[in-house]
């Protein structure tokens, strides 16, 4: 391949030797000849040293070749297919760590059973992580005394004036309105809510002050399916 070139640039250089200066040559004004002929040759005789360095270690440079061949194919399929990706990673997800809010590409959230039969939902109020238990029998969403500590809201005595029924017995809550309540891509602003002495509750609730402002939920099999509006 470097005689190649060689042999490009001589017989360029004679052409140009013996060809008048206004003369076209193969539709190319000279000097436009001349350059494409010196690209040409030069393309050759570094392309003849790559392949003298490849051809010493024929072996190990095709496997190395084949390698960043097949990484850049895995790249290139990753970029044109990373949304079907992120669902399946998403649904993935679910089912190792139940409660993750999975949300489908048609902006529903899908949050998969506990193994103890109930519905954990893992969400965020006014920015910060709580986990629910997904509760149609509770009219409001209803917040551990130590949750609302840790988002801040800590009501006077005076406030607990709302009777609640819960599994031990009739007491009394405070309410409250937050500010954010996020469940996978679902977000609702000022949504009522209930905070409960502290021992009434065992976990935050998650009651119908939020499940009625969407648009539908369901429940299908081990998968509870949550819409907004």
């Amino acid at each position: 391949m470097m005689a190649l070139g060689l042999i490009l640039l001589g017989g360029a250089l004679a052409v140009l030797l013996f060809s008048d200066d206004t003369q076209r040559i193969v539709g190319m004004e000279p000097d436009q000849f001349a350059q494409l002929a010196m690209s040409a040759g030069l393309l050759a005789v570094v392309a003849a040293g790559f392949w003298h360095q490849f051809r010493g270690r024929m072996g190990a440079n095709l496997t190395a070749l084949l390698i960043w061949g097949a990484l850049g194919a895995a790249l290139v399929a990753g970029y044109a297919y990373r949304d079907e990706a992120r669902v399946i990673g998403d649904r993935m997800l679910g089912a190792v760590r139940p409660g993750s809010a999975v949300t489908g590409p048609n902006g529903t959230v899908t949050i998969t059973r506990r193994s103890d039969g109930n519905f954990h939902v893992r969400a965020e109020v006014n920015g910060q992580p709580q986990g629910f238990q997904f509760d149609t029998g509770a009219s409001s969403v209803v917040l551990t005394a130590e949750s609302a500590a840790a988002l801040g809201l800590r009501p006077a005595e005076s406030e607990f004036s709302v009777r609640v029924s819960t599994a031990n017995g009739v007491t009394v809550a405070a309410p409250a309105f937050l500010d954010s309540l996020r469940v996978g891509a679902i977000v609702e602003r000022r949504v009522p809510a209930l905070i409960s002495r502290p021992g009434a509750v065992r976990e935050n609730l998650l009651g119908m002050s939020f499940l009625d402002r969407l648009a539908s939920f369901e429940v299908r099999g081990d998968r509870l399916v949550l819409r907004g509006r």
